[in-house]
């Protein structure tokens, strides 16, 4: 897994609180979620505080791109976890509403992240659950 610094880990996690308030259902299990993906990177940082600052970030910025441009300069295995959490926290809920959807399109639009292999990762997330 490539090393992302602890500004990257939050403005992802940013996207990743974008994602999760887009049904306006903001949920416990959402911010767990987060918090592990910010865990996964930064084992040693208070995840609490980084999903605070992140939660900012995101109440502050309409813009998704500030979000997908930190993103879209990663590999493809960074992009392919982003997304992979991105999906995790939209079906959470076991709900998948077409802002959601919609969401999800564009965010791979702008980092340059393969539908099909989107549509792969939602399928087998789906399926594990």
């Amino acid at each position: 897994m490539n090393k992302l610094d602890k500004n990257t880990i939050t403005g992802i996690s940013a996207l990743l609180v974008h994602a999760a308030k887009i049904d306006e259902i903001y949920s416990d299990h959402e911010k767990d979620l987060i918090k592990n993906f910010i865990k996964s990177y930064l084992e040693n940082e208070d995840t609490n505080l980084i999903l605070e600052k992140a939660e900012n970030i995101e109440s502050n910025s309409n813009q998704l791109l500030s979000f997908t441009n930190i993103v879209k300069q990663n590999s493809i295995e960074v992009k392919k976890n982003i997304i992979e959490h991105l999906w995790k926290i939209i079906i959470s809920d076991n709900t998948i509403d077409q802002y959601e959807s919609n969401l999800m399109r564009r965010i791979c639009g702008l980092i340059y992240f393969p539908d099909k292999e989107c549509a792969e990762i939602k399928l087998k997330l789906m399926a594990s659950k």
